[in-house]
């Protein structure tokens, strides 16, 4: 499994969470039975990359903490050369992981490994438009990162 990690917002803390974002992505794949070779990027930016970002692909005109693009629509097209499955771009807010973190009382690490982990089910399918797939993909969040990192 290959985690790229761009930081284009310059910030030097982000690189403390690669090993966990890889912990997550392994044991996301579990959970969903997804085995495989992944490969995704997760590109840190600043609030005003992401609004532009927003704006540009969204037609959401303000920043947000996490955006994500997969490479594919249809999972079962995910797969690529070399058994090797490409799954997208996640791009993460790194104001948003201090400020979110503050606003709900938990740890950077854990808000910084949520908004990971958020957009990783994006990019494996799952969305939350309906109250059905949101308490789906909400649950599978909190199994995933329960494990991982302390509320």
């Amino acid at each position: 499994m290959e985690l790229v990690i761009v930081n284009q917002a310059h910030d030097h803390s982000v690189y403390r969470y690669k090993k966990d974002y890889q912990t997550i992505l392994e044991r996301t794949c579990t959970i969903l039975d997804r085995p495989g070779d992944w490969t995704l990027s997760v590109i840190f930016v600043t609030p005003e990359e992401i609004h532009e970002i927003n704006r540009s692909y969204r037609h959401v005109d303000r920043a947000t903490d996490v955006i994500s693009f997969a490479l594919q629509d249809d999972m079962s097209d995910a797969f690529g050369e070399e058994d090797e499955y490409e799954l997208g771009d996640i791009f993460i807010n790194v104001q948003a992981i201090r400020d979110q973190a503050a606003e709900y009382g938990h740890s950077q690490r854990r808000e910084a490994c949520f908004l990971f982990c958020h957009g990783l089910l994006h990019l494996m399918g799952y969305d939350h438009m309906t109250p059905e797939d949101e308490k789906e993909m909400f649950h599978l969040q909190d199994v995933i990162l329960d494990e991982v990192v302390h509320r």
